[in-house]
């Protein structure tokens, strides 16, 4: 796993398939995502790196159900006492409620998704808290829930307008360029919460995969999403 600075405030954690992110508010922690059931012991150790304390973990929020993003939010938040945050539509696949909702496919797009399958399963993992669309959490200055969905149906993008960054989750990829995440299960819905997301004209774009966007981010996203 790559540890990577992005901001004063904010690393990205890379792993092997796709990333997750810690922010800081002095010394507590909020993860946006967790990484697979494996990168619970990376992500202490380069927490402990940068000088702080993983018991500093306040809340893990889940971005959307997919094993790569909360295979290890369980054993963070149960080790730490963390609160684990989640859209309701996600909520019970991540609880092991309910399946993975199947993705339709590009025919581009299935090399790539078996390779993604190639991720461990994640363990059912409970959900302390089930947020809407414009829900403000107690970070970063007030954290805005972004309802995207389309890549899943309960997708979240994170909003810190005073800081100007947006966690985007797979509805928007970085990887080589900017584009539409992939693997969704509703394109048409996907493209329309990249635009909605796009609007928001942040100066930082933190994806689900591939590269922060920290230069133009507002201009790219947007001419990015009218192309789609």
């Amino acid at each position: 796993m790559d540890l990577v600075p992005v901001t004063d405030e904010l690393h990205m954690f890379r792993f092997p398939i796709g990333q997750a992110y810690l922010w800081r508010d002095g010394d507590e922690l909020t993860l946006v995502d967790a990484g697979d059931v494996n990168a619970a012991a990376p992500i202490e150790e380069a927490i402990r790196g940068l000088g702080l304390d993983p018991a500093a973990i306040r809340r893990i929020v889940i971005t959307h159900g997919h094993r790569d993003h909360y295979g290890a939010a369980g054993e963070l938040a149960e080790r730490y006492g963390a609160e684990v945050v989640a859209h309701p539509l996600d909520a019970p696949v991540i609880r092991g409620e309910r399946p993975v909702p199947e993705p339709d496919l590009l025919e581009w797009e299935l090399p790539l998704y078996e390779h993604a399958l190639t991720v461990p399963e994640a363990p059912p993992t409970r959900v302390d808290r089930e947020v809407e669309d414009g829900e403000v959490l107690d970070f970063g200055g007030g954290a805005v829930v972004v309802h995207s969905p389309g890549h899943t149906d309960g997708s979240i993008g994170i909003h810190l307008p005073r800081h100007g960054v947006l966690f985007t989750g797979d509805c928007v990829a970085g990887v080589g360029q900017v584009m539409l995440g992939v693997f969704n299960v509703d394109r048409a819905r996907a493209q329309a919460s990249f635009r909605r997301l796009a609007a928001l004209a942040p100066s930082v774009a933190c994806f689900g995969h591939g590269d922060p966007l920290t230069l133009d981010a507002a201009k790219v996203l947007r001419e990015t999403a009218e192309l789609d």
